[in-house]
């Protein structure tokens, strides 16, 4: 008998709980979050508006090409650990004639890496010119112990 009225009190309990789950309406906090959320989206949507920038590839082409001119190009006074160890280095000569992104193509170790692109970003240049207007280049350069 008290199985019967045990397992009579659970099956209640059971319908109760199912009823309570699908019938549940939405509360104050997800009101909440949903207007959080359509406000979040409407501020990125506006934020986020672009410029159309031609393709580096349409470039016009250039009669009179000047190369950049250093200015300032300080030694980074490499000494790597290994004798003949050396560093490539990869950078981009902006308008403005800084050194941006300078980028590591071949390691000779973290510290010898780390003294190298601090040196490179200090360097100045005299910006290239394509017919007379100032234009971003790559630059390449490699030091080594040699």
């Amino acid at each position: 008998m008290r199985d019967g009225v045990w397992l009579a009190v659970l099956w209640s309990m059971l319908s109760l709980a199912a009823l309570a789950i699908t019938t549940a309406s939405p509360g104050p906090q997800s009101a909440t979050l949903a207007l959080r959320e359509s406000r979040v989206s409407k501020t990125l949507a506006r934020a986020s508006q672009f410029v159309d920038v031609p393709h580096v590839t349409l470039q016009p082409a250039c009669e009179d090409i000047r190369p950049p001119e250093p200015l300032t190009t300080p030694d980074p006074l490499f000494a790597p650990a290994a004798h003949g160890r050396k560093v490539k280095v990869s950078f981009i000569i902006g308008i403005d004639g800084r050194v941006h992104a300078p980028l590591i193509l071949e390691s000779a170790g973290v510290s010898g890496d780390r003294r190298v692109l601090q040196t490179v970003r200090t360097w100045r240049y005299r910006p290239a010119t394509c017919n007379g207007v100032p234009t971003e280049t790559e630059g390449k350069i490699e030091f080594s112990s040699r």
